[in-house]
């Protein structure tokens, strides 16, 4: 049953506009968003639908398909975060709120086919949807960069995660069959091709649900926070780990940061120079060079910024011993989620085969796998 059907079915009239927006896989650039590097991401084929309806008064009527769950709350009395989906909604039209928008009640009926805690940005996707619905259900005349910065603020204000722009810019942004070379300090961006050849973009899901309002996804953004501030006393046109570079991270700096924020400083800073390596090899079609920079991103996310687990690592490491593997990570704020693959295409079912299970066998769960395709970004259809 589709979103709109769905709308009819559980408040007996048809919506007036469904919009639509993707989640995201993230090529490399990892946690370099909110330290105002450089990111490489796709909108994917799967996604988050909000079908939606004008009320003639103040409530909010919402329905999460996907979890069979109802809420409702006058819009001019939102609660603090509820600690649950609606807050991915209720977010989106508390910052609105803020820009002094008026809004009146609303019915909205949601369902996502993004899968939660894997990595590919579930929570972005039903942000961007919700914001895109409003900002048409209203006419708010917002533009689409409006909307990226809004459903942002939205996870870190009102969820409480203090994410970067790349998940919400990538599922509003993206493009079919190209990849965004996304800069965090001004957003400018540019599109790739991404000419992947007889490979594919795989994504093993190691089934470990994470949650990054637990703490630790805000507590590495507060040591990078802490290593510029040092880097700062120094350097004065240091203003994020963007503008750091190898040579600052000399013996002085050491011995002025604990040795985890200085590991966590020397990721940032080796993960942009993977980046710009990575998007150079891209154009020359070099998929096993691009791999190679995968590998090394997995490396220092696993090590250096400590964000990955035991099962991350293990079926990255399965990926260094197949030949038909060109490079392999963890994708996503980490503590589980997914690896992220470029498989040959001819390979991908018998390397599943294989991996689940060892997996299995070793870590006593079940690998579930996506193929995903870049494609485009938020849409929207309206109805009369």
């Amino acid at each position: 049953m589709d979103v709109k059907s769905l709308f009819v079915e559980n408040f007996g009239y048809t919506p007036h506009i469904v919009a639509k927006s993707p989640g995201r896989i993230n090529l490399i650039g990892e946690h370099t968003d909110y330290n105002l590097g450089f990111v490489l991401p796709a909108a994917i084929d799967k996604a988050a639908y909000v079908a939606i309806a004008r009320r003639d008064d103040q409530l909010v009527r919402l329905f999460a398909k996907d979890l069979g769950e109802h809420y409702q709350v006058d819009i001019n009395l939102l609660p603090e975060n509820p600690g649950h989906w609606s807050a991915y909604v209720l977010g989106v039209v508390d910052q609105l709120q803020k820009l002094g928008k008026t809004l009146s009640g609303f019915d909205l009926v949601l369902t996502c086919d993004v899968p939660t805690g894997a990595g590919m940005s579930s929570s972005a996707a039903v942000e961007c949807a919700t914001a895109l619905a409003l900002n048409a259900l209203f006419e708010l005349q917002l533009e689409r960069l409006d909307l990226v910065r809004l459903a942002q603020k939205a996870e870190n204000e009102f969820v409480g995660v203090k994410c970067g722009i790349m998940d919400m810019f990538a599922s509003v942004m993206g493009k079919d069959a190209q990849v965004i070379q996304l800069d965090c300090r001004d957003l400018s961006y540019q599109y790739f091709p991404l000419n992947l050849g007889d490979y594919k973009i795989v994504l093993f899901d190691t089934g470990v649900k994470h949650s990054l309002a637990g703490g630790e996804y805000n507590l590495r953004r507060q040591q990078c926070e802490q290593g510029v501030a040092v880097l700062k006393d120094r350097f004065p046109e240091v203003n994020s780990l963007r503008d750091a570079t190898i040579a600052m991270m000399d013996e002085q700096f050491r011995t002025s940061v604990s040795p985890t924020v200085y590991n966590r400083c020397l990721y940032v800073i080796e993960e942009n120079l993977r980046l710009e390596a990575g998007c150079t090899l891209l154009l020359q079609n070099d998929i096993h060079g691009f791999g190679k920079q995968m590998h090394g991103s997995h490396k220092g996310l696993s090590e250096l910024y400590e964000v990955s687990c035991k099962e991350l690592d293990f079926l990255v490491d399965l990926s260094k011993e197949e030949e038909s593997i060109a490079g392999a990570r963890m994708m996503g704020g980490g503590f589980g989620g997914c690896t992220i693959n470029l498989i040959e295409s001819s390979a991908i079912d018998a390397i599943y085969e294989r991996f689940s299970k060892q997996y299995q066998s070793i870590m006593g769960r079940e690998l579930a796998m996506y193929v995903t395709v870049p494609s485009e970004g938020s849409q929207l259809i309206k109805f009369d």
